[in-house]
């Protein structure tokens, strides 16, 4: 039986032509779907999670991490920066100047990351729902995955609450953080209404949606623009104060 002898050519390199051949498109979505699932599977069993203590909701986290209801055996267990954190709790009521807070925190979580409102307060305002200082919408200012009913839920509910998540992000729907970059436009413009127009963080959201390849098109828009106004006033101001000193 004669071996078939392919070619070496210029034209035709049998060492490269197989291991180095072009994916077509559909079969590299396959596989990335394949990888994203996976991926997935394993995020969902291991979760950081970062509590911003804002309220009364705070008295019931002990109990729900340490050893009565051990949320760490279902994967979840708490870390103390949000550059390592998957989740963001919010554990309470949320006053106009805390939100700042909160939305810098989120923004310098990487992706993908995870919002869990925690009582009645990031739903509707709860007992606060009638002071001007008290932000009523969480989900207005930024995308949240999912809310925990109650004044203030029990770890019970708190664990519930983990479980359904990990469902999500397990089947591959915990994608509410995409939302963020493709309609940051609408989320800055509410973000602006509360805190001035003058109102950004240190984060360039923008690059990190090219980054993601998310970069939609609700992510730039009048409110955006208004980012670069106020950056370009910055350097000016900046570059201003740097000759007043040199000359002085």
């Amino acid at each position: 039986m004669s071996q078939k002898v392919i070619p070496v050519t210029a034209e035709h390199n049998p060492d490269t032509d197989v291991a180095c051949r072009e994916i077509d498109k559909q079969e590299r979505s396959l596989l990335g779907k394949v990888i994203d699932r996976f991926a997935d599977h394993c995020r969902a069993r291991s979760l950081f999670i970062l509590h911003y203590c804002t309220g009364c909701g705070a008295i019931e986290l002990p109990p729900t991490i340490t050893s009565r209801f051990d949320s760490e055996r279902l994967g979840i267990q708490p870390m103390v920066t949000p550059r390592q954190a998957d989740i963001l709790l919010i554990t309470g009521y949320l006053s106009t100047k805390t939100l700042k807070r909160v939305i810098l925190t989120y923004e310098q979580m990487q992706g993908p990351k995870y919002v869990i409102g925690m009582g009645s307060c990031t739903i509707n305002g709860g007992m606060y729902w009638n002071s001007y200082a008290t932000v009523k919408r969480l989900q207005e200012y930024l995308p949240v995955d999912l809310y925990i009913a109650g004044c203030m839920p029990r770890p019970e509910a708190i664990q519930q609450g983990f479980l359904q998540l990990i469902k999500q992000i397990d089947r591959g729907e915990g994608n509410a953080w995409q939302d963020y970059y493709r309609r940051y436009d609408q989320y800055l413009g509410n973000q602006q209404a509360l805190f001035g127009p003058d109102w950004h963080t240190p984060t360039d959201v923008i690059a990190e949606a090219k980054h993601y390849n998310m970069l939609g098109e609700h992510t730039e828009g009048e409110h955006t623009a208004l980012l670069e106004k106020f950056a370009s006033a910055y350097v000016t101001n900046a570059k201003t104060n740097t000759a007043l000193q040199y000359q002085e």
